[in-house]
C-alpha cells in the first residue's frame, strides 16, 4: 500500500517513501510474530524514528518449525532511488542459546537479545571508516535499533524471554549494488540497509551529501591526509588529462563544496585542492559554497565585479551581464583586454574564501579550468599542495 506522506518541493507535491531500514524492521517485525504465533500476518506497521508510522503488506510468508520468513516491498515514493520496489525480506529464529520460556502470565523472564545480520544481496564491509566495522553487514546503526525494538515489542507482546537472530537480505541486492556508491566505498555484494530517520524525502540531497561525507570519513580511516575534491565529471577529465596522482585521492562532491571542505577539516586532512569548471567556481569567489543553481546564480554578477576590479569599463560590465553563459562572459572579458588581471583577481578571491571557510586548519587551493578543458588559472597555494599530494601536473 501506498505510503501517504508528502512534501512540497517549489509547487509540486511529492510523496514519501520509505527507506530500506523501515523494510526491515516491517519484514523482521512481521516473521517474528509469524515465528511466535505461528499464524501468517497480512500487514504489519512500526513507527519510525522520525515519528512517522508506516505499514506494508506482507508477501511471500513461510513458517518453519524454529523459524519464518517474510518480505516487505520497498516504496520509495517520487524518489529516484535504485530501490524502488525491491523485496527486503527478513528471517527470525530462535538462536541457539535456548527457545525462550516465558513468566508467569505471558510476562518474560528478561528481554529478548536480538542479533541482526546481512544474507544474501546485503553488502558486507571490507574497507575501514564506514559505520560498520570491517567484516559486518552493510546494515546501519539505526536501521538495526529499528529491526531491534521491532522484534523486542512482538517478543514482549508474546511474553517471549528467548534469543531472536534475525538475517535480512535483498535478492536483487547484488546487482543494484553496482548502480549505487557501494563498490566505491568497499561495500561488496550487495546494497546497504539505510536510514536514520526511517522516511525518504523525493529528490532529498541529504543521501548524496551523506555519501560524499562518508567517502571522505573512508579515506581519512585509510591514512590519507591529502584528497582532491572535483564537482563532477567534467573536474574528472580536466584531473585525468592534467594530473598524475601517484595515488592521491578524488572525491566527486557535486555542488556540496563547502560541505566537503568542512568534513576534510573534521578528519583532519592537512592538504585539499579543489578543480572545477569555472561555471561553478565562480560561484566560490562570492562565497557560495552550495553552487547548485537553485541555491544561488550570480556568476555574471561575480565576473562583472572582478573585471570591474580589473579596469573594465561600463560598457564591459553590461555585456557580461548580459552573457548567457560563463564562457561568453569570459570572451567578453578577454576583448576588453582585461582577461590576465581578472582572472588574478578571481583566483585571491577563490583563495580567501577557501581558507576562511578551512579556518587555518588546513592548506588549501583550487586550480579552475574551462569549456575546453584548460587551465584558466590557480590559485596561489594551488602548487604547494599538488606538491604534498605527492602529485604532478602537465
Amino acid at each position: 500500500m501506498a505510503f501517504e506522506h508528502y512534501i512540497y518541493t517549489g509547487t509540486t507535491r511529492l510523496r514519501c517513501g520509505y527507506t530500506t531500514g523501515s523494510c526491515a524492521a516491517l519484514a523482521a517485525k512481521a516473521a517474528c510474530e509469524m515465528l511466535l504465533s505461528r499464524k501468517p500476518v497480512g500487514l504489519v506497521s512500526i513507527v519510525t524514528p522520525g515519528g512517522l508510522p508506516v505499514e506494508a503488506n506482507v508477501v511471500d510468508a513461510c513458517i518453519g518449525e524454529r523459524c519464518a520468513q517474510c518480505a516487505v516491498r520497498k516504496d520509495a515514493g517520487d524518489d529516484a532511488d535504485v530501490t524502488d520496489g525491491v523485496l527486503v525480506y527478513a528471517r527470525v529464529e530462535h538462536a541457539v542459546s535456548g527457545t525462550g520460556a516465558a513468566g508467569s502470565k505471558g510476562v518474560p523472564t528478561r528481554e529478548s537479545e536480538v542479533s541482526v545480520d546481512g544474507g544474501v544481496g546485503v553488502g558486507r564491509v571490507t574497507l575501514p571508516g564506514l559505520e560498520q566495522p570491517v567484516g559486518a553487514a552493510a546494515i546501519n546503526a539505526t536501521p538495526r535499533a529499528m529491526i531491534t525494538s521491532a522484534v523486542r515489542e512482538v517478543c514482549a507482546v508474546h511474553g517471549f524471554s528467548g534469543d531472536i537472530a534475525v538475517t535480512i537480505s535483498v535478492p536483487e541486492g547484488v546487482a543494484l549494488a553496482e548502480k549505487t556508491f557501494n563498490p566505491h566505498l568497499g561495500i561488496k555484494d550487495g546494497i546497504s540497509i539505510l536510514g536514520t530517520t526511517g522516511i525518504v524525502e523525493p529528490r532529498s540531497l541529504a543521501a548524496l551529501r551523506d555519501s560524499i561525507e562518508l567517502e571522505i570519513r573512508q579515506y581519512a580511516a585509510m591514512g590519507r591526509r591529502g584528497v582532491v575534491l572535483t564537482p563532477g565529471n567534467y573536474g574528472g577529465q580536466f584531473i585525468s588529462g592534467h594530473f598524475h596522482l601517484n595515488g592521491a585521492p578524488v572525491v566527486f562532491i557535486s555542488n556540496f563544496v563547502g560541505d566537503a571542505i568542512d568534513c576534510c577539516v573534521r578528519e583532519g586532512f592537512t592538504n585539499v585542492l579543489l578543480v572545477g569548471h569555472i561555471g561553478k567556481l565562480v560561484k566560490v569567489a562570492g562565497g557560495i559554497m552550495d553552487t547548485h543553481s537553485r541555491t544561488a546564480d550570480c556568476r555574471a554578477e561575480i565576473l562583472a565585479a572582478h573585471a570591474a576590479l580589473a579596469g573594465a569599463g561600463a560598457k564591459t560590465v553590461r555585456e557580461i551581464m548580459s552573457s548567457v553563459t560563463t564562457t561568453a562572459a569570459l570572451e567578453v572579458i578577454e576583448a576588453a583586454g582585461v582577461g590576465d588581471a581578472a582572472r588574478a583577481s578571481l583566483a585571491a578571491a577563490i583563495e580567501d574564501r577557501l581558507r576562511r571557510r578551512a579556518a587555518g586548519a588546513c592548506d588549501i587551493a583550487a586550480v579552475v579550468f574551462d569549456a575546453e578543458r584548460r587551465e584558466l588559472f590557480r590559485t596561489s597555494g594551488a602548487d604547494a599542495v599538488i606538491g604534498e599530494l605527492g602529485a604532478t601536473y602537465e
